[in-house]
């Protein structure tokens, strides 16, 4: 299958390729758990993620510097108000982040690359897709981010404190991005993020990813792999989190718990 601006989100695509979204949901990351169950599901499309508002504000940004936004309002006519037609207030953060981000020179350098420039590879036995927000070939892949905050600190009990990068796992994204790039070009390029927060008075970074990173969390995707094909494939079934709305949504009881239970893994 020959991956198109058309046809890159469609359950063919999804079922064939392997990317980024879709190794998250299988294996999550330090910020989310994943869950296979609902990674199949979303597969077949029998679960589609919920939009939230703040989903919402960061697919209007990215929408607009893939020059898509018309067709971004046109799908999700719930961010306009009924009566006036006008954009509701709390999407009119995304205008704010938009109008900062264009504001500043040295970010708008970096967004000033090929737009949504589509790659596949084989990887690790998988087919892989990509589709990069600013690729300047030989030189640069840089990814935009609409964060919350990007000066948060994340904690998880086995890894301590952390940025943002590598809780929401951008760092695995990262590594596929810059590995699927050099498979088809031979250049190993550095990554970076171009990222703004959703804040009042919203902020902006450029951050490079340490190699050290990158490398790290491609061998960490190495590991689980074989395990994301089995699962595409039928071969074996898909564990349940029993965390996530798909698994609320569907639970079957069978049994009492007992209380202690209820904490799940602390």
């Amino acid at each position: 299958m020959i991956l198109t601006q058309e046809n890159y989100f469609l359950e063919e695509a999804n079922k064939e390729y392997l990317s980024v979204s879709q190794y998250k949901n299988f294996i999550g990351c330090l910020g989310r758990l994943g869950c296979e169950a609902e990674a199949i599901a979303k597969l077949n499309n029998n679960w589609e993620q919920k939009k939230t508002t703040p989903l919402l504000v960061g697919s209007y940004v990215d929408a607009h510097f893939e020059g898509t936004l018309d067709l971004f309002k046109a799908k999700n006519p719930e961010i306009f108000t009924k009566s006036s037609g006008a954009l509701r207030a709390e999407y009119k953060r995304a205008e704010e982040v938009i109008n900062r981000i264009e504001r500043d020179e040295y970010f708008m350098l970096h967004m000033a690359g090929e737009k949504q420039v589509i790659m596949t590879a084989e990887l690790f036995g998988a087919l892989w897709k990509i589709k990069m927000d600013s690729y300047f070939p030989g030189k640069l892949i840089v990814d935009l981010k609409c964060m919350k905050s990007l000066h948060d600190t994340h904690y998880t009990k086995d890894f301590g404190h952390m940025e943002f990068i590598r809780y929401w796992g951008y760092d695995i994204q990262a590594a596929i991005y810059q590995k699927v790039v050099e498979i088809n070009t031979g250049h190993l390029l550095p990554v970076k993020i171009a990222a703004a927060s959703k804040e009042e008075f919203p902020d902006i970074e450029v951050i490079q990813i340490e190699q050290q990173l990158m490398d790290e969390a491609l061998s960490e995707v190495e590991k689980n792999v074989p395990k994301i094909i089995a699962l595409k494939n039928g071969e074996i079934d898909p564990l349940r989190c029993e965390m996530c709305d798909y698994c609320k949504h569907t639970k079957v009881l069978t049994q009492s718990i007992w209380s202690s239970e209820l904490l799940g893994a602390v």
